[in-house]
């Protein structure tokens, strides 16, 4: 059965002392360690030493008064099957296991781990009954909440234990932290957006599954005992620790070096240059594709379409999958016909275009975009005598793109025009959105909203959180109560006046004095509150994260709280801080795109 794993491995989690290496600098930050002097022919590192992945504890089998009911009667199952039922116990109450595809792939993938005795009786999943399992671990979470401080403490203390051997390596004389040094437990894939693998059984990973990378002269991690690795590599060409590949879209998995590392700070940093390199030449680069839209060659035509539209609509290039492999997702060099459709007039514009169809990790796009008459006129030629399943650029795909992007800049992909228009456009909005007026709040509120438009550029969606009324609810209960604060200051501030009219003694006048800085203290805040819950309804479904961390240079931000005198904190959270040590220590409020 995949879950089985040797007791063995739940040993790796005590703790070894680590060796230091000779010029270890912890911690060390500033521009000379993202400046030091780089390898030249792709090498990434000399020297690269780690303890493997911590594997994910063993199953433990629920308490013999939790049980299982098919058909209404109680039903013993076998520890695999047990597993794997509460995966899908515990995402009871997730819209997840409300949809159908959901429930199709779980039931299919669970029966084949199922004894024959269990696929004799368990036949549909209707019949299954798996609430009590689900308050068990309601119940186990919940006790998990109610922990005492010093209980608390003690398992936090565990986890660093862990983290101490496991979370960190020696990468060229730097003890550098890694970013994900756990492998993911087994559980149901969930996907994004309607992705047709949903529900399907992700599996424990094993030993024999993950691949090692390391220095030929540093220790070799030890696997589990009674297990070996698939394979140990000596590969300084990548930065990658291990790896391994999941079963339910066989994609490699890697454990790679915290974002906080040198190696990624260099990797970023030398990403958003290249975006700024585009900015030298993007003017040439239009007129370039636009001269080709009316070019004699069909293969340039379309070139120059799908040109257009990766720059001015951040659409994703696109890759090709083998039939049936994933979601029905493309890109934009993979769209077909049936998913445009053209207006020559729509809603007061000229030469509409609505997109619909579903982009990366199954999220829909879902666009009408006002282009360009050679745009609209190509299009329709594209399209002619063609049905709805054909290709739209029959003559194109990623590798002749990539190949002209290539030639226009070295280094320019689909890609960094996403990069380079997402930066550019956050530049652009904070320049036109923030008053230098406004409170932090009010800043914050003009950052969120200039993030946005990035967000809406890049189709950078998500779904109503789940918790979203009741915070807002909880919102409007401040604001409310704030309310009744202000209105009952504002009557203590009549009064004091009315008194020091009356008596016009210093006491009284102090009093006075004293009533308006707390009534304006009040505003302040009132007016905070009403800022959060307008940002708060704006974004209700719209994935700023994603943007901010991937796409945006992070010296724009970082530039805007220091000429603005916002705090970086309210920008980055700690972990955000240390991804983008680089961006904060070179940069001054003067930095431009």
């Amino acid at each position: 059965m995949y879950w089985r794993l040797a007791t063995s491995m739940l040993g790796r989690g005590v703790p070894r002392p680590w060796l230091v290496p000779t010029g270890l600098r912890t911690g060390s930050v500033g521009c000379s360690r993202w400046e030091e002097e780089k390898s030249a022919d792709g090498v990434k590192w000399k020297q690269l030493e780690h303890r493997g992945p911590y594997f994910v504890p063993l199953y433990e089998p629920l308490p013999d008064d939790v049980q299982f009911y098919y058909d209404g009667k109680p039903l013993k199952l076998s520890v695999a099957t047990e597993e794997i039922a509460t995966f899908y116990a515990k995402m009871l109450d997730h819209e997840y296991t409300t949809k159908e595809i959901f429930q199709t792939n779980f039931f299919n993938d669970w029966r084949k781990e199922m004894t024959p005795q269990e696929q004799k009786i368990i036949k549909h999943l209707d019949k299954c009954d798996f609430r009590e399992i689900h308050k068990y671990f309601v119940d186990k979470n919940e006790a998990r909440k109610a922990l005492s401080k010093e209980e608390k403490q003690k398992l936090k203390e565990e986890a660093d234990k862990i983290q101490e051997e496991y979370g960190y390596c020696i990468l060229d004389g730097h003890r550098e932290k890694i970013g994900n040094f756990k492998t993911e437990p087994p559980g149901l894939f969930r996907g994004r957006g309607d992705h047709p693998k949903m529900g399907m059984l992700k599996k424990r990973i094993m030993p024999e599954d993950v691949i090692i990378n390391c220095s030929k002269d540093s220790k070799i991690p030890e696997p589990p005992v009674g297990h070996k690795w698939k394979e140990v590599r000596f590969d300084n060409t990548v930065t990658w620790l291990a790896s391994w590949t999941e079963n339910v879209q066989n994609s490699l998995k890697y454990i790679m070096l915290n974002p906080s590392s040198k190696l990624k700070g260099e990797k970023d940093w030398q990403k958003y240059e290249v975006a700024r390199r585009l900015k030298d030449v993007v003017h040439k680069i239009r007129a370039q594709y636009q001269a080709d839209w009316k070019s004699k060659e069909m293969k340039k035509r379309q070139r120059a379409v799908a040109l257009y539209f990766i720059d001015k609509l951040a659409l994703r290039a696109g890759n090709e999958k083998e039939e049936g492999e994933t979601a029905d997702t493309v890109g934009c060099c993979s769209l077909r016909v049936e998913h445009i459709k053209l207006h020559p007039k729509l809603d007061g514009q000229e030469h509409v275009v609505e997109f619909d169809f579903l982009g990366k990790d199954s999220i829909r796009y879902y666009n009408k975009v006002s282009v360009e008459k050679p745009v609209f006129k190509n299009l329709q030629l594209f399209m002619k005598n063609k049905d709805p399943g054909d290709d739209l650029f029959d003559r194109l795909n990623t590798v002749i793109l990539n190949k002209h992007l290539q030639n226009l800049m070295n280094g320019l992909t689909a890609k960094v025009f996403r990069t380079y228009n997402a930066s550019i456009t956050l530049q652009e909005q904070l320049k036109a959105l923030t008053n230098p007026e406004d409170n932090v709040a009010g800043k914050l509120l003009s950052y969120n909203r200039a993030n946005r438009a990035v967000a809406i550029l890049c189709n950078h969606q998500r779904s109503t959180p789940k918790t979203f009324e009741k915070s807002m609810q909880n919102l409007q209960t401040k604001i409310d109560a704030k309310k009744q604060q202000l209105e009952k200051a504002e009557q203590e501030l009549k009064k004091a006046e009315d008194e020091f009219e009356d008596t016009k003694d210093a006491k009284a006048e102090a009093n006075v004095q004293k009533k308006k800085k707390l009534l304006e203290r009040l505003k302040e805040q009132l007016a905070k509150l009403n800022v959060q819950a307008t940002d708060k309804e704006e974004n209700k479904q719209i994935a700023l994260g994603t943007s901010k961390l991937n796409y945006l240079d992070p010296r724009i931000s970082i530039a805007w709280c220091k000429k603005f005198g916002v705090p970086i904190e309210k920008i980055y959270n700690k972990t955000q801080r240390a991804k983008f040590a680089w961006a904060i220590d070179m940069t001054d409020e003067d930095f431009e795109f």
